[in-house]
């Protein structure tokens, strides 16, 4: 147990704010150009998994009865990410089209932008993540800023109001299901969370008896800001500036929907019937403890802790050992690399799935309904 006074020393959140070595990076690409324009994909998956690797597991806990003013350079990492990324990709989408031209060849364009969306999904979605769990207005606000640069801001109420209350159940499109490719699961997720999002929104609405063009719904605020920041691309660097910061957005998303993708894969909540499932627990999601990889997802890898206590703030983050929650075999950055080759994924992670079964549901005989979501929908 790491005690409070240590977790509020500047020292112990410094290693949190690695995720600022990539700006330099992607300024570097923008700059020189030529193979440069590569260097960001190769930091944030290569780079990082190899320190992983290098540095091992970060297995302790901080004290949980750490108060909220000795996180503050904790949470001042989440804070001042939304306008850096916001300068940072407007800046680049000017450097590189018409009054900054950059000389950059279109080629060399889309795969700098393409690391872009490496940094705007990676970090600018996951800190977004951290600040939407927030009760303070202005947290949640950048979290939303953070969304809409990538076109994403359904995220909010997919994650808060579908995913958190519904995760391994039918209901929930983003647990990726036994078996199923990610390739498979990437457009399911694409248009199920949009829909799902809608619906909880207008749910809520409607138990409010209001419609769902009442202005209550935080729809009108995603399109407006979504709206916004594709305007300023185009004023910025016309067609070619609009191009960029959706190929970025497309990018941001893909990332995220691989981490959503391996977090739940193939585990399930047991139907207790009727419709009804047992509660949210440790088991229900996989966990990693690579050091590194935990410093640059600020302990995203520490989700079992999240989804039992969502508005924990990441430096309190609890790790669970395998008797406790499943492990992960590598970090998110090796794993998310292995994801996208469904056949390997499958051999890597399948035995792993079977061997969580038979440790918790060892009742449970017909796994068919659960590997094709085919159970009720939760009440």
């Amino acid at each position: 147990m790491i005690p409070s006074s240590q977790v509020a020393k500047f020292q112990n959140a410094l290693p949190f704010w690695m995720s600022l070595l990539l700006v330099p990076i992607a300024l570097i690409g923008a700059l020189y150009g030529g193979w440069t324009v590569v260097l960001l994909p190769i930091v944030t998956w290569y780079l990082f998994s190899i320190l992983d690797a290098l540095l091992g597991l970060n297995l302790e806990n901080a004290d949980l009865e750490t108060r909220e003013d000795q996180l503050t350079w904790y949470k001042a990492i989440t804070l001042i990410w939304a306008p850096l990324q916001f300068s940072l990709l407007f800046w680049m989408i000017w450097y590189v089209t018409g009054p900054g031209d950059s000389h950059l060849a279109p080629l060399e364009k889309i795969v700098l932008f393409f690391g872009v969306g490496v940094i705007t999904g990676t970090v600018g979605i996951n800190y977004s993540h951290e600040l939407m769990h927030q009760k303070d207005r202005g947290e949640r606000f950048l979290g939303d800023v953070l969304l809409a640069m990538v076109l994403y801001s359904h995220f909010r109420s997919e994650h808060l109001l579908v995913h958190h209350r519904h995760v391994c159940t039918p209901r929930d499109p983003v647990t990726a299901r036994y078996n199923e490719g990610f390739y498979r699961f990437f457009p399911r997720v694409l248009t199920g969370c949009l829909k799902s999002a809608f619906k909880a929104e207008k749910d809520m609405l409607a138990r409010k008896d209001k419609p769902w063009a009442s202005l209550g719904n935080p729809f009108f605020r995603y399109w407006a800001l979504q709206g916004f920041m594709l305007v300023l691309a185009a004023l910025i660097g016309g067609w070619i500036g609009v191009a960029l910061f959706v190929w970025q957005a497309f990018i941001a998303v893909w990332q995220l929907e691989l981490v959503n993708y391996i977090e739940h894969y193939g585990l399930t909540r047991k139907h207790l019937g009727d419709g009804k499932y047992e509660h949210v627990k440790p088991q229900h999601s996989w966990n990693a403890a690579q050091k590194v990889s935990n410093w640059l997802l600020i302990n995203l890898q520490r989700h079992s802790d999240h989804h039992y206590k969502p508005d924990r703030r990441f430096p309190l983050l609890q790790n669970y050992t395998n008797t406790d929650a499943p492990q992960l075999p590598y970090g998110y950055s090796v794993m998310t690399m292995v994801a996208m080759i469904p056949p390997v994924w499958r051999r890597v992670m399948n035995p792993r799935v079977r061997r969580w079964r038979q440790m918790y549901y060892p009742e449970i005989t017909n796994w068919q309904p659960y590997n094709t979501a085919r159970n009720p929908q939760p009440r």
